[in-house]
């Protein structure tokens, strides 16, 4: 009897290995391995997300009569070793992995590998797509998915007449004082409790509360109360960010859909559905379609189209270690302390927070982009490699040179203040770049453009701000300032 190996973000029954089988056809095989758990210091409630999910999958298949081998192994060679020990060898198979490092694993081990199904557009599609072009433009992209699935099309046009709304979804947070939405949560079952009970010491963060969900059926009615609920004020937004809220309007369905608890097409077909009866309008509709069917896929292609040598990269020579704020919260910055009691107490933060927050303090800073990748990698509960390494290395911190983006995401403090509540709380003048009170990001986005003026000069998008650069006339008085900002951040004084 063949062995279907199903991966920890593969928990999906629609998954390719799984396509034409029935219980009896196949043995399936879990395996959760020690050293993935204690070789970096993860967030408690991913690693809770994870293992829980596997074993609650597991559990599902075997009430379906299926033939389960669960495995508990110092690393995955060890767990096929011992199941080829105990069912001798028959073929192994396993959709293909989600990340580089984990194909070549399993081709090592010798595992037959199903072309992965999991993405609307394969990587290879993703590849064939690129072939030729000067610049991979995500529009670009975006526009041939939206062709392809048919999502918001009206015959060959977009619905509505535009491609995307991004001019009606960047708008600073609200001064109503409204209520955003509840979020639901889950009661810890016995499965959930005993995966607590097992984890290590050694993993940081608050401990899991049922905010993540680590069922299907419960991820399901994560989807079903978004696109109720959420979804309509979901659009204009999305950029906002407020001290006293860490999820605002977005989906939070992220973590599902990258370990296979939901799926790109239902996530989409959901939220095309609201658009179709008139409980969603269409901005909100088209800008998360546009993460999904967009982003998402297109960081997934830019993944494997550059590695492995991408994950590598440090284009502008950056070399601070991750900062004790980023380790611990403590920091009298109110923009990073907000964004670390999220991702403290949930494992989260949203995508602005991660570029202009996280990302934009790394780049401006000097922070090593290896670093920084492995610690995004480990706080959040959405994280995997795929998603990661493009998203630091080449969007956030600049560090392939301008392959991604087309510009570095770098920020002072008005920008901040623009889009966020995190100002008026502050002791930092986000509009002042020397004394004391100069708030770092201002401080140090200027400095950042001196360091790199070399690098950056034919960067055409640069070029304005590089002419800026040069009528100030206190810039050696920033840099001194500079250089003391970059001491005091490392050594956990800010």
């Amino acid at each position: 009897m063949d062995t279907v190996w199903i991966l920890g973000d593969q928990l999906n029954r629609s998954i390719a290995s799984l396509e034409g089988r029935s219980p009896g056809d196949v043995r399936l095989l879990f395996v959760e391995t020690d050293g993935l758990i204690t070789r970096r210091r993860y967030h408690r409630q991913r690693v809770h997300f994870v293992l829980s999910a596997m074993r609650h999958f597991a559990a599902e298949l075997e009430v379906e009569g299926w033939d389960v081998d669960y495995r508990s192994a110092p690393s995955f060679a060890n767990a096929v070793m011992e199941h080829r020990s105990e069912f001798g060898p028959e073929r192994i198979l396993a959709m293909e992995p989600m990340n580089w490092h984990g194909r070549q694993l399993l081709e090592r081990l010798g595992i037959d590998l199903v072309r992965s199904n999991q993405f609307i557009c394969h990587y290879e599609d993703f590849a064939a797509w690129a072939a030729g072009r000067k610049r991979l433009v995500m529009e670009d992209f975006y526009r041939i998915q939206r062709a392809a699935t048919g999502y918001l099309m009206d015959g060959d046009e977009p619905v509505g007449g535009r491609w995307n709304f991004d001019d009606e979804n960047r708008q600073p947070p609200p001064r109503d004082g409204r209520s955003w939405p509840e979020r639901p949560t889950s009661e810890l079952d016995a499965i959930d409790r005993t995966v607590l009970a097992d984890l290590p010491d050694s993993l940081f963060g608050a401990d899991p509360d049922g905010t993540w969900a680590t069922t299907r059926s419960a991820a399901q009615d994560r989807l079903a109360y978004f696109v109720a609920e959420v979804l309509p004020i979901f659009g204009p937004h999305q950029d906002a960010m407020l001290t006293e809220e860490w999820s605002m309007a977005h989906s939070l369905l992220s973590p599902y859909i990258n370990v296979g608890l939901l799926t790109p097409r239902e996530v989409c077909d959901a939220a095309i559905a609201a658009f179709e009866r008139g409980s969603a309008p269409l901005a909100s509709v088209e800008g998360f379609i546009r993460q999904i069917i967009g982003w998402r896929e297109y960081v997934w292609g830019i993944y494997w189209l550059h590695m492995p040598e991408y994950a590598e990269e440090n284009a502008l020579d950056a070399d601070l270690p991750v900062p004790p704020a980023l380790l611990d919260g403590r920091t009298s910055m109110t923009c990073v302390a907000a964004a670390m009691r999220g991702v403290t107490d949930h494992a989260y933060a949203h995508h602005i927070q991660r570029l202009m927050i996280f990302g934009n303090l790394a780049l401006i800073a000097g922070i090593d982009p290896q670093a920084m990748t492995e610690w995004m990698r480990s706080s959040f509960i959405d994280a995997a490699d795929w998603v990661m390494v493009p998203n630091v290395i080449g969007m956030a911190l600049y560090a392939d040179g301008g392959r991604m983006a087309t510009k570095p995401y770098a920020a002072g403090g008005n920008y901040i203040s623009k889009m966020s509540d995190h100002c008026k709380h502050c002791r930092y003048n986000p509009k002042k770049r020397t004394g004391d009170d100069a708030c770092p990001f201002t401080t140090l986005y200027w400095d950042f453009l001196a360091r790199n003026r070399d690098a950056l000069e034919t960067n055409h998008r640069v070029r304005r701000q590089l002419w800026a650069l040069e009528r100030l006339t206190d810039l050696p008085e920033v840099r001194t300032r500079a250089e003391w900002v970059r001491g005091a951040l490392v050594a956990g004084e800010l």
